[in-house]
């Protein structure tokens, strides 16, 4: 009986406390389970209207979005991605016409000159869209047709400066921005750069 005992002992200490311990450690050491990406989505959805509502009241804009790029299929017959953008957020106020429907998985290619522009400027200011020595950047007759007199787009980066999307504020009055107000814009621009790439990273 002696010999079993001593058999008994040696076998836990031996071959189930090290396996004991490794499996508490896997436990302990365990990463935490990823959210629902439902959830998830909820939640960034509803920080980036947030923002963008208080945006619309504290520039007294007419219409907020928020754009963002992404891939909308491939390229026959290389199979290179096709580089589009979308609509993803929006807030406007009572009378102003929504555009996020009009604006879903657009080609990069048809609003060029301005992406162009926002890649290497970070900022459009177009503060009067009848003016003719106003640039307009290839926007004026999407403009006319959604009633916007003023727009002002600004580039969103990720952390590592990648061109992720962009933020329109829209007036349907002529409106022209201060220098402070724009800074503020370029901020807040900054700040969902922020939300939409740690969303983008989960």
């Amino acid at each position: 009986m002696e010999n079993w005992s001593t058999i008994v002992v040696a076998f836990i200490t031996g071959v189930l406390g090290p396996v004991i311990i490794i499996i508490i450690k896997n436990i302990l050491n365990k990463k935490p389970a990823k959210e629902d990406m439902i959830i998830d989505a909820c939640k960034v959805s509803g920080a980036v209207v947030a923002k963008i509502d208080e945006m619309k009241e504290a520039y007294s804009a007419d219409r907020v979005w928020v754009a963002q790029f992404h891939n909308g299929g491939h390229f026959y017959p290389t199979g290179k991605s096709i580089a589009k953008f979308s609509i993803f957020y929006e807030t406007v106020s009572v009378g102003t016409n929504s555009i996020q429907s009009n604006l879903q998985n657009i080609p990069v290619n048809l609003f060029s000159k301005s992406i162009n522009h926002l890649l290497q400027d970070e900022l459009i200011i177009i503060s009067d869209f009848n003016d003719e020595t106003c640039a307009t950047h290839g926007l004026k007759y999407f403009a006319e047709d959604n009633g916007t007199y003023s727009q002002y787009l600004f580039a969103i980066r990720s952390i590592d400066k990648k061109f992720i999307g962009f933020l329109s504020v829209d007036y349907t009055k002529n409106t022209e921005l201060t220098d402070l107000e724009l800074i503020g814009l370029e901020i807040d621009a900054s700040a969902l750069g922020g939300v939409l790439m740690n969303h983008l990273n989960r």
